[in-house]
């Protein structure tokens, strides 16, 4: 069978793709992906229409239960006026503040610990352990569904970091050298939190 390519190429209808548009839209689709599964929060976030599942607990510290929660979202600007500067850098910013300066690393009062920019329960006192480090460390979160953990590549090393689920604040990371029964050290960052006594 002989095909006249010369024919082909004057017959009028749909413009064919170029190899260039071809690689072109495969390289941004790849991009697209890859800055998802770098982040899981905003994938999640994308699936459910900005909604996140999250645990809530009472002022008490008494579980309420599972809720879906519009993502908390705020300008940069908005950030700045609610919050402290440390606590807008170590948040918003995934800044780490010096040890032994927080608010809350030796505290052992009966509470919880909750993220400073949305109030969302995150630790609680009784999983809270003196590591020696300076920052408020824990062997586990109060919920997991509360958490984000993601890999830290920065620095020059293979970290997890830790963020909150509903508004994305930074928190800190999480360890493998913790006491039992889990084993972890959430190593994290008094300004990024504030206690509130049981």
């Amino acid at each position: 069978m002989n095909i006249d390519i010369e024919a082909a190429k004057k017959t009028p209808g749909k413009p064919r793709s170029s190899r260039r548009d071809f690689l072109t839209s495969a390289a941004a689709a790849c991009g697209t992906v890859a800055l998802w599964s770098l982040h899981p929060s905003l994938a999640a976030a994308a699936e459910s229409g900005g909604m996140v599942t999250v645990i809530q607990y009472s002022p008490e510290g008494k579980k309420i239960g599972k809720v879906k929660l519009a993502r908390v979202v705020k300008s940069e600007v908005e950030w700045q006026q609610q919050l402290s500067p440390i606590s807008f850098e170590v948040a918003r910013h995934a800044a780490t503040e010096k040890p032994y300066t927080g608010d809350t690393w030796d505290n052992h009062d009966k509470g919880l610990f909750r993220c400073v920019c949305c109030d969302l329960a995150l630790f609680s006192s009784a999983t809270k352990f003196e590591s020696g480090t300076g920052w408020p460390s824990f062997w586990e979160p109060i919920a997991r569904e509360n958490v984000v953990e993601t890999r830290d590549s920065s620095m020059g090393m293979n970290r997890t970091a830790v963020s909150c689920r509903l508004c994305d604040a930074h928190l800190g990371h999480v360890f493998d050298d913790g006491p039992k029964p889990t084993g972890q050290r959430y190593c994290m960052n008094s300004a990024a939190m504030h206690f509130v006594k049981a």
